[in-house]
């Protein structure tokens, strides 16, 4: 599956598709803006990430996006590809694996293929492994690789 959301009408039906691909998100193009609030909002003011002037000279030729706000994309680009009926809730259990691959540069476009890599019983429900690449429109390596896992209460 290329795109769009993979609805799965009941837990068992979740369980029956580990290993199999979700497909991708809809591509989203990453802003200054975008990176600004998220300095602000964390606090994280580094020169490649805000400074227009300085970051045109660095390393990457221009700001890039932090690589927690890449992170950050993941559960919104995730419930846009998996959703689960018969369940009364699912939350964020963490993650077990995230590497930073490459830089996302501001103006790029960004989008998350995601992979149910295993489910299994948790006490009230099911834990989900969802691997998650998020992919940069035009550039072989991916930006960031992680494995999160969601847990689906019945």
């Amino acid at each position: 599956m290329e795109s769009g959301m993979e609805r799965f009408e009941s837990p068992e039906a979740l369980r029956q598709a580990a290993g199999s691909h979700l497909g991708h998100s809809a591509w989203r193009v990453i802003d200054q803006d975008q990176v600004n609030r998220f300095a602000d909002a964390t606090g994280d003011h580094q020169w490649i990430h805000v400074d227009l002037e300085r970051a045109a000279a660095g390393p990457f030729g221009g700001t890039i996006a932090h690589g927690f706000l890449t992170l950050s994309m993941l559960p919104e680009m995730v419930f846009e590809l998996l959703q689960v009926g018969g369940v009364r809730m699912v939350i964020n259990y963490g993650l077990n694996r995230v590497r930073f691959v490459s830089p996302v540069r501001v103006g790029s476009r960004l989008r998350a293929g995601a992979e149910l890599t295993a489910v299994e019983e948790v006490k009230g429900g099911l834990q989900a492994t969802v691997t998650v690449t998020f992919e940069i429109d035009g550039e072989d390596k991916p930006a960031c690789v992680a494995e999160s896992l969601m847990r689906f209460y019945i």
